[in-house]
């Protein structure tokens, strides 16, 4: 119904005579869109495929064996069967005739009962007055009670053509006139209707067609999913008559073997059951009111699935052979059954240990062809388009059927199939570790970015300078820190403080490392990436200085340093850029000083104290007791910490460098890498050159 749009002027003679009703099958033509989705090429495939529907329920039923579709040169199209035909008698309610009342009026056929068909795709109604109502020219012919009988329709209007084809002068039926005509004796054995269309240009666009090709495969999948159903295809419209013919008595099984491409590595399961359920629908009493009442349903599960050697996805989905491309609710009890049996098998076959991270959806689904088909009365499609089932219901009924019957596809395979069972549980497990391998390749990817990225770390104090002269000292711990500070040289020397012993990540993973806060600081400080992606012209910093304690934990954490250089930043080393600073471990206050001789002397292990103790001895040089060891570099001044370890002038550096990588890249790995065995050999092979004196107890 639509108003008329009342401007301010008129809008109080705005009355029910502005108001139009779209009556019969007007509100088809007015918007075609909401029957068949669009007018276009999609459209109007969608108007051939209601009519062959139809002849596909009656198959379904057991009435058909045999449709034909074809295709004229005229661009008409005509689909015939052999099942029941379409009723010619009068209808009671209306007086129409069966062919009349379903060509002509919205939401009639015998699909609403459940006593002509026990399951449809055709369910709405709609679909051959739909057709009827855009298409410039229908006839429909139907073989039954020993006659065949005809009637045509005008863009929904029956009547009679004078002549063949959509422009032959047409005669509109009578109103009281029953309009199908009887046209010649069969035998009473011969039933089945034929129905050709042309379709309106006023309606559809120009360029609108069917493909063939289309077609072909609509009917080889329909004649998949109908065991024992003959379709045959004949296209006039070309040079050439194209013929097909399908039949396939092995149903979805053998549908599902021709829908996959790769090797197998399962056979086809079929997977096939019944559910019960309860569905509350609106029912006419005898006063004509819809109330509510509680019908009982039954759903045939019928699936076939396997798996093979590819990666690809091909999953079909039908509701009584209705093709549902977008899914519904019964690929999704089929999607959680899959997951739910497959996650109990790995369990129980130990490929999925305690801990691990449960398989999902995806995992499955690669490399697996599967065929999901439900039968059941009125189902409940979302639109006339029927591409998406909502009958809530489905849901549970096909994980039921699923879960069982795959349950036990795999606890008792059939002979031959235990060993591609056990195939199927290792790919799944492999396409899960896959997943998870690729997604921590992502975190860590995006984790660098951001590390790279975003801004530098408060804890950082930086220079002014960023020349070659620039150097970042990476100090051990924020009491040495403040010390630093006053020792540096803004100029051209940064610190960034570490807390103790940062990760080995000589036997972490790479995602493991990049959230070691220490280990993200150090990557981001420098500037210039990790691993694959280091840049060395794009570092911040001229020199790495590793400045630690020079204690045992000192040497610890430099071994830890090096071992992230090493692995993420190794072309800083091999371009000697890498510097271990050497604090003093003694400071030595000489209270007799020689000319020319500093007032405190500085030892960088026990070994060259006592050496300096007894040359002391020897020049009668006195010293004040007792000699100052520096437990750590927070310890000393900033003047002590900048003559002795900070200032050019007079520190001293190591350089780190790699004269052998493969060589250096076996040591990293002897030394800090997760096998403890070599490392205890390589220990005890060595203890007997160690000298005791040196150990640090």
């Amino acid at each position: 119904m639509t108003a008329a749009t009342i401007t301010a002027e008129d809008s109080h003679g705005y009355t029910a005579r502005h108001l139009s009703v779209l009556e019969g099958l007007e509100a088809v033509r007015k918007r075609p869109g909401m029957y068949i989705g669009s007018t276009d090429s999609r459209g109007l495939m969608h108007c051939l495929w209601e009519i062959i529907d139809n002849s596909v329920d009656e198959a379904l039923g057991g009435h058909c064996t045999r449709i034909e579709v074809v295709m004229h040169a005229d661009g008409s199209m005509e689909v015939g069967d052999d099942g029941r035909g379409i009723p010619v008698d009068a209808e009671p309610k209306t007086g129409l005739t069966g062919v009349e009342l379903v060509m002509t009026r919205l939401h009639a056929g015998g699909k609403f009962g459940g006593i002509s068909y026990t399951a449809s795709g055709g369910l709405h109604g709609v679909g051959a007055s739909v057709v009827n109502a855009l298409s410039v020219r229908l006839d429909v012919e139907v073989d039954r009670d020993g006659h065949t009988h005809a009637m045509s329709f005008k863009r929904g209007l029956p009547g009679e053509f004078a002549g063949e084809g959509p422009d032959a002068k047409f005669t509109k039926k009578p109103a009281k006139r029953p309009g199908i005509n009887q046209v010649k004796r069969v035998a009473k054995r011969i039933t089945g209707t034929r129905v050709r269309f042309w379709p309106d240009r006023q309606i559809f666009l120009k360029e609108a067609t069917i493909g063939g090709d289309a077609v072909v495969d609509r009917m080889r999948q329909t004649a998949f999913l109908v065991p024992g159903l003959t379709i045959a295809v004949r296209d006039e419209r070309g040079e050439e008559v194209i013929e097909y013919e399908f039949r396939f008595d092995g149903g979805i099984s053998e549908f599902c073997d021709h829908l996959a491409s790769d090797q197998p590595v399962s056979d086809v399961l079929r997977l096939q059951g019944r559910g019960h359920f309860t569905e509350t629908v609106p029912v006419l009493d005898d006063q004509g009111h819809l109330t509510p009442t509680d019908v009982e349903r039954d759903i045939d599960v019928d699936v076939a699935l396997r798996w093979g050697s590819g990666y690809d996805t091909i999953t079909k989905s039908f509701v009584n052979v209705i093709a549902t491309p977008k899914g519904g609710t019964h690929v999704a009890g089929f999607d959680r059954a899959l997951v739910k049996v497959l996650n109990d098998q790995l369990r129980a076959t130990k490929l999925l240990k305690n801990g691990d991270e449960a398989i999902i959806k995806d995992d499955i689904l690669e490399g697996l062809t599967s065929v999901v088909t439900v039968r059941l009365p009125e189902p409940q499609f979302e639109g006339q388009t029927k591409e998406v089932l909502g009958t809530s219901a489905a849901t549970r009924i096909v994980s039921q059927v699923v879960g069982r019957e795959l349950k036990e596809a795999f606890d008792n395979p059939k002979r031959g199939q235990k060993q591609q069972m056990r195939a199927v549980l290792e790919k799944v497990v492999s396409a899960s570790k896959a997943r998870i391998a690729a997604r921590q390749q992502r975190e860590n990817q995006r984790r660098k970015s951001a590390l790279e990225n975003s801004a530098l770390p408060a804890k950082l104090v930086d220079c002014r300078t960023a020349d070659d002269r620039s150097e970042l000292f990476i100090v051990e711990g924020d009491s040495a820190l403040g010390t630093a500070k006053l020792a540096r040289s803004s100029e051209f020397q940064a610190l960034l403080p570490i807390r103790g012993k940062i990760l080995n990540v000589q036997k972490a993973s790479v995602a493991d490392m990049l959230k070691n806060v220490e280990c993200a600081s150090i990557i981001q400080v420098l500037g210039a990436g990790s691993g694959r992606t280091f840049d060395l012209d794009a570092a911040r910093y001229g020199r790495i200085i590793l400045m630690a304690d020079a204690d045992v934990d000192g040497a610890h954490i430099r071994c830890l340093l090096l071992t992230l250089l090493h692995r993420y930043m190794r072309p800083m080393l091999e371009a000697g850029r890498v510097f271990a600073a050497v604090p003093p471990l003694h400071r030595i206050e000489l209270t007799n000083p020689k000319k020319g001789q500093h007032k405190h002397v500085y030892t960088y292990s026990d070994t060259e104290l006592r050496k300096k103790l007894v040359e002391f001895e020897r020049r009668a040089v006195r010293w004040k007791e007792p000699i100052q060891r520096y437990k750590g570099l927070g310890e000393m001044d900033a003047d002590q910490l900048a003559e002795t370890t900070m200032d050019p002038r007079h520190r001293t550096l190591r350089r780190i460098r790699i004269e052998d990588a493969e060589d250096a890249a076996g040591i990293f790995n002897l030394l800090m890498g997760s096998e403890v065995g070599p490392r205890r050999e390589f220990i005890s092979a060595g203890a007997s050159e160690l000298d005791d004196s040196r150990i640090d107890i």
